[in-house]
């Protein structure tokens, strides 16, 4: 299996999941990535079964697989991947100039990570189905942090936050999990901040199974994934620092406005490749 490298934990996360899965007698092994990019080039050189890909990876050897001919399958995902949503964030100071969407014409909008789906591609997405284009309606300002991980582990909305909150911008984009983890910080002080802007729904991370992965062991693999009970005192530590309760089968559902931005801004072509010019991972 492939996993990229965003923290330190995710060592500790997967050598519990290794030992997990050798306690029910399945060999496991995996390989970190520094990024998502070679980590899914790696699924079509036959170096690992499956992923844990983010969404855009999902997007991108998607792409690659039907351009070959071959298929990938999300294989499973976690609860939390599930019904996500961003919102894009002003200071309360301001809702008398810029308490709506619109009212942000003409102002700068903070993003994160120029590869985070739920930071920069989806909120663009957003924006453009209500009639605003970077450029033309709002000025952009994007937060590069940690390139080629696709907004993991916060990808810039962070840096986004306190930008707003010194007054650097005008509004921040942010996945609500994290508009609630800033608050609790203290990175956006209670009572600071207002929502105007929410996205609609949308899934995050998947296992991606690689074309012509064995099938019986895949099949093993996710039902010994699936069964992992938050209940059992060694697994829970490990299911809490991947940030689930419980893992679900995949679906890919939810990846309908990602698909649609990474078109609208040139990210990927039909077949994967790299298309955006000041992308750096």
């Amino acid at each position: 299996m492939g996993a990229v490298a965003y923290a330190p934990k995710v060592v500790t996360i997967w050598e519990g999941f290794k030992e997990y899965f050798r306690r029910h007698d399945f060999e496991f092994d995996y390989i970190l990535y520094s990024n998502y990019e070679r980590q899914v080039e790696a699924q079509f050189d036959g170096s690992i079964a499956l992923a844990w890909n983010s969404p855009l990876a999902w997007v991108r050897a998607d792409r690659m697989a039907r351009a070959r001919g071959q298929q990938v399958h999300a294989l499973a995902m976690r609860d939390s991947d599930r019904d996500l949503a961003s919102v894009l964030v002003t200071r309360s100071e301001a809702a008398g100039g810029a308490g709506t969407l619109h009212a942000l014409a003409g102002k700068t909008i903070g993003f994160g990570a120029i590869d985070s789906p739920q930071a920069h591609l989806i909120p663009l997405d957003h924006l453009r189905q209500n009639g605003m284009l970077a450029g033309r309606d709002f000025t952009s300002r994007r937060f590069d942090v940690l390139g080629g991980k696709h907004g993991d582990h916060i990808g810039g909305e962070r840096d986004a936050a306190l930008a707003l909150m010194a007054g650097e911008i005008d509004a921040a984009w942010m996945i609500d999990s994290n508009h609630m983890a800033f608050s609790r910080e203290g990175v956006l002080p209670a009572g600071a901040t207002r929502i105007v802007a929410r996205t609609a729904n949308y899934d995050h991370c998947n296992f991606t199974i690689s074309p012509g992965a064995p099938e019986a062991v895949v099949a093993r693999f996710g039902a010994l994934l699936l069964a992992m009970s938050w209940d059992d005192p060694q697994v829970r530590p490990l299911l809490e620092l991947e940030g689930l309760k419980a893992w679900l089968p995949g679906r890919t559902s939810g990846y309908d406005a990602l698909i649609r931005a990474v078109d609208d801004e040139r990210f990927y072509d039909q077949e994967g490749r790299i298309l955006v010019a000041d992308y750096r991972y």
